[in-house]
């Protein structure tokens, strides 16, 4: 250890003995003070700061918040301070904000546009403060104009020549700028976008003016340049009211069609035109409108109304009377000087008469109520037509079977739609549109029959595919039924002809069985023996043995041969 570190511990232990409790103790605070002190001020110095968009508070309630909920919208987190402050997280969003703010007219009334671009030059002339200041302009209104999403790079250049003694002779302040959109970007047709980013030159630079304000792209096509955009406006705006019109027209269409097709079915009502004269001018409208003036009210309680009104009110009321009786002669001043007299009282001079002139002023007061209205877009007419097709049926005879042509083709009759459906489709129409007279509006609802060969071909082939279908299984059945009657008879006859059979065997073994059966009782009654081959054995045993199980199980035996019987 060096020797300058051991003396200086061996100092602070000779110290340290030396010291009460009490002085140890204020050190030790002392120095636990300074570590909290310094940890704190490690902590502040480390937290994220923000960046506020207006350097200037915000008072206005509604403002700050039309400013807080724009700046929300684009998902940025915004603090709000007491003094009314609004600050973003850093200052690339909040030179973001600001172009926001001011492209979309949010920034509050009242503040100052140097507040939005406010940065601190310290210099020593004018001549380096005026520098200085136009290049923080232009470096400021660079920063603002690149950090808009629809732009990759912008060069600014703007141009403030020196005050002229005389203001005719001053030369104007001028900007031109050039931007380099993104990819993808619609700024170059976007007005709106343009707009902003000139209201962002004309408050960054005081005196700027918009005719000296000149933005481009790359390819030096000039963007701002409004006056020639007119005939697109103009263009724009009468595609818009084509559009309006035509939303209308659908409008009315589906309306009249909904309607209409509930009551005659959608297959009936299919040709439906709607024409809409619109006026898209804008028009001030101021009416009179001169009601009775009321100088009793209805007395509360009564069955019947009391009220006094009358149609006008006598404000002053004069009359002036003249009368004159003379001569006629009318002087007309010296000799030579031509009179003044009119023409018919110089035919009434040197004559002898009396006139007589009444004039009465009577001055009323109206209860008048003045409306004025704007009105914008108007309808001037509506004209509507309607096709509604009739009805068809198919023609059948007094059994009600459906009558055919030489052709194979349906018989149908077309049935007109009624004068009373007609009108009555009429008065439905004019409530769905509003129809209003005064206005011009025309409506045609017309019975024309609708062309429906391919609809009658359809059917008439879906009908002749019937009939054969019909006829198809009707043979089908017939032949079946003939199949079946062969195949009865077939049987029956087969069966006739194996009982004859068996009949012609059981009598022939009848026969051959009574002849031996004679044989035998011949040859017992002759002694003799006989000799009996080895079949007639097994059948005399067979039979014997049937005997004996029919003597034995009768029931049983007649069962055996009910069935027999049976199948038989």
């Amino acid at each position: 250890m060096p020797d300058f570190l051991k003396n200086l511990l061996d100092q602070v232990k000779n110290m340290w003995s030396k010291w009460t409790m009490v002085q140890r103790i204020i050190l030790i605070g002392i120095a636990a003070a300074a570590v909290i002190a310094v940890a704190a001020l490690v902590s502040v110095s480390s937290s994220p700061g923000t960046v506020p968009v207006i350097d200037v508070p915000i008072v206005n309630e509604d403002e700050r918040a039309r400013v807080v909920t724009r700046i929300n919208a684009e998902g940025v987190k915004v603090s709000v301070s007491p003094s009314g402050l609004v600050s973003v997280p850093d200052e690339e969003t909040a030179r973001r904000m600001r172009s926001l703010l001011i492209r979309e007219d949010l920034v509050p009334k009242g503040t100052d546009p140097w507040a939005l671009f406010d940065r601190e030059r310290w210099t020593i002339t004018d001549w380096e403060r005026n520098i200085n200041l136009r290049r923080a302009i232009t470096q400021m209104v660079t920063e603002h104009i690149k950090s808009l999403n629809e732009i990759d790079d912008a060069n600014v250049v703007i141009v403030q020549p020196e005050k002229s003694l005389f203001p005719s002779e001053q030369d104007p302040v001028t900007a031109s700028v050039i931007i380099m959109p993104k990819f993808g970007s619609d700024i170059i047709e976007n007005r709106k976008k343009i707009e902003g980013i000139q209201k962002l030159l004309k408050y960054a630079v005081p005196g700027l003016k918009d005719d000296n304000i000149t933005i481009t792209d790359q390819s030096g096509l000039v963007l701002n340049d409004f006056e020639g955009m007119k005939d697109f406006d103009r263009l724009a705006r009468i595609e818009k009211e084509l559009k309006i019109v035509r939303d209308t027209e659908a409008k009315y269409r589906a309306d009249v069609l909904r309607a209409l097709q509930k009551q005659f079915s959608a297959d009936r009502v299919r040709d439906l035109n709607v024409k809409i004269d619109m006026d898209m001018s804008k028009k001030s409208v101021e009416s009179s409108n001169y009601k009775p003036i009321m100088l009793k009210e209805r007395s509360p309680g009564l069955a019947y109304d009391d009220s006094e009104r009358v149609p006008s009110l006598t404000v002053s009321e004069s009359t002036s009377t003249t009368a004159w009786k003379g001569t006629g002669f009318n002087p007309e001043g010296p000799p030579g000087v031509e009179g003044q007299t009119a023409p018919a009282f110089k035919d009434m001079s040197n004559l002898f008469g009396e006139v007589s002139q009444t004039t009465r002023v009577h001055n009323e007061v109206f209860n008048e109520e003045k409306i004025q209205e704007e009105r914008s877009p108007t309808v001037d007419r509506i004209s509507v037509s309607v096709n509604i097709d009739g009805t068809w049926i198919w023609k059948k005879n007094e059994k009600g079977t459906i009558l055919y042509r030489s052709d194979g083709t349906v018989e149908r009759e077309y049935v007109p739609v009624p004068a009373a459906d007609l009108a009555q489709a009429q008065y439905l129409v004019e409530g769905a549109i509003g129809f209003n007279a005064a206005r011009g509006d025309t409506i045609r609802v017309q019975n024309i029959q609708i062309d429906r060969s391919a609809q009658f071909a359809d059917e008439d082939k879906m009908m002749m595919r019937q009939r054969q279908v019909k006829i198809t299984i009707i043979a089908s059945l017939i032949g079946i039924a003939l199949l079946m009657i062969g195949f009865v008879i077939f049987q029956i006859v087969a069966r006739a002809r194996e009982q004859a059979r068996r009949r012609r065997e059981e009598e022939l073994a009848r026969q051959h069985q009574l002849m031996r059966e004679q044989a035998l009782l011949d040859a017992d009654k002759e002694g003799a023996e006989v000799s009996l081959s080895v079949e007639d054995q097994a059948r005399l045993e067979l039979q014997e043995k049937a005997m004996n199980l029919a003597r034995e199980h009768p029931a049983d035996v007649s069962q055996l041969i009910r069935t027999w019987l049976m199948e038989e």
